[in-house]
């Protein structure tokens, strides 16, 4: 059994979720912040869009901006020296635009969820909104942000569609875990392509045991079961 797969997996999603957790709390804090409704809507629903695309459409709305022939494509490999397209970073690309979404809209919902007269308490006390937000609003919000941010390392881990769009199958570079069990199916290999599933579905347990753990003590499912 070739365990490539698996650490270029672990990789894949750890980096993934290290942008995607920072990205998706500044988002969704820019997002609550705006004051219109009509504009908070469009960038609500721009930043959910890959949660409701096919992977597969999402993957080649990347490859189509960032393949080599694209101006996209051809900056970064004139200027920083690297290929997007059909190379590892592909594979980290396509986990944080399908997961961000999901880190995108926990946080956001955490967010909304704390009360606002704690927030326009900090305010009166002279509080800037960074200090707001690291002091009041976030650790407030700390459990449904944690089960956003695990919701996304657990859709990371397990994208297919998107990856092989833009990455490729290309064994010990962009084989992922899906893939691999996609390439040992095709070659008739059930075997190992249920070790590498069985993988997959551990991972996808702890992730639900995580959140049934987290859920129970936190502040945002104590006033969810009291209102």
């Amino acid at each position: 059994m070739d365990f490539s797969p698996v650490l270029i997996s672990l990789k894949t999603a750890a980096l993934s979720i290290a942008l995607t957790f920072f990205l998706g709390l500044l988002l969704a804090r820019g997002v609550t912040a705006v004051k219109g409704n009509g504009l908070r809507a469009a960038l609500d629903g721009l930043l959910t869009l890959p949660l409701v695309l096919p992977p597969t459409v999402a993957g080649f709305v990347l490859l189509w901006v960032f393949g080599v022939k694209r101006p996209l494509g051809r900056l970064f490999l004139e200027i920083f020296g690297v290929k997007i397209a059909f190379s590892w970073a592909a594979t980290v690309l396509a986990a944080v635009t399908i997961s961000l979404p999901l880190m995108y809209r926990s946080a956001r919902g955490a967010f909304e969820q704390v009360d606002r007269d704690l927030l326009d308490a900090a305010r009166t006390l002279g509080m800037t909104e960074g200090e707001i937000f690291r002091r009041v609003l976030l650790p407030n919000a700390l459990p449904g942000v944690l089960t956003g941010g695990i919701l996304a390392f657990a859709r990371g881990l397990g994208e297919f569609g998107a990856t092989a769009m833009l990455a490729g199958n290309i064994a010990g570079k962009t084989r992922t875990l899906p893939l691999a069990i996609y390439s040992a199916v095709a070659a008739g290999d059930m075997e190992t392509a249920g070790k590498y599933a069985a993988i997959l579905l551990a991972a996808a347990f702890l992730t639900v045991a995580a959140m049934n753990l987290l859920g129970p003590r936190g502040k945002g499912g104590d006033r969810h079961g009291s209102s």
